[in-house]
């Protein structure tokens, strides 16, 4: 088994780690981000993807990826993760179904209700100890999953026609098209802004430069939230105005 995730805040990457870990030690989770990810999965025949569910759909950052790999996933066995804020109806069937199309057989799907990561809307947000609640949920939701992977009896969670009309419904339907193309939303109060460069390290699409200690953005953004819930000035948004919250994974652990 190869574990393969996107994760703007890490919400995906512990899960994926923690699956990987308690399936086998020896298995290891790699962000898409990672050199090395290609040849991993190229080398094992079990794949377990997760990531972070937007508007109920795949980020583009994601789907760009597996489309540009499309010849990895031919007989690949994949078992998909999604995780959430709140709701993603068919989350891992949204994924799962991308996959189908290069050939690869979906063996199961889990959702994991996480620390909302959308840190400039009051929706959603929980005070710290919901939030490590929320986590510790998750960690034992990902225990009883690979358990039953292990006895051949996978977790559907996400896969089937009626998840399918849920995230169509419940979300897509309105809010899909926000993900079909990268963002040009990303705001930056330079008042704020000390140009520190962090953003620029930080984010995956290489959309942020530092020019003359000021943010020069290419209109290219995944709304991960990586650069907003890093930013030590609070001096990035997106969808909101201003930032009500910053939350990453190594808050709740």
């Amino acid at each position: 088994m190869v574990g393969i995730y996107f994760s703007g805040t890490g919400n995906s990457r512990h899960a994926a780690e923690m699956f990987c870990n308690e399936y086998d030690e020896a298995t290891k989770a790699f962000s898409i981000e990672d050199d090395n990810v290609v040849d991993a999965v190229k080398n094992d025949e079990m794949l377990v993807f997760a990531y972070p569910v937007q508007y109920s759909t795949v980020p583009k950052i994601l789907r760009d990826f597996i489309i540009e790999n499309k010849e990895l996933w031919k007989d690949k066995k994949v078992f998909v993760i999604a995780t959430m804020g709140l709701f993603s109806g068919d989350g891992a069937g949204i994924l799962g179904r991308l996959l189908l199309q290069y050939g690869a057989e979906v063996i199961g799907g889990l959702h994991l209700k996480m620390p909302d990561s959308i840190g400039d809307e009051k929706v959603l947000k929980r005070p710290l100890e919901k939030n490590r609640e929320l986590v510790k949920k998750a960690e034992q939701k990902i225990s009883r999953s690979v358990q039953l992977l292990k006895s051949g009896k996978p977790t559907q969670e996400g896969i089937g026609v009626l998840y399918r009309m849920a995230g169509f419904f419940g979300q897509r339907l309105y809010f899909g098209h926000k993900t079909k193309n990268y963002s040009n939303k990303l705001r930056v109060d330079e008042d704020k802004c000390i140009g520190c460069g962090k953003c620029e390290k930080l984010c995956p699409m290489n959309n942020i430069k530092i020019v003359d200690k000021k943010v020069v953005q290419n209109n290219q953004c995944t709304m991960c939230y990586r650069c907003i819930n890093n930013c030590s000035k609070q001096a990035m948004t997106l969808l909101g105005k201003k930032v009500v919250e910053q939350s990453v994974i190594e808050k709740y652990l």
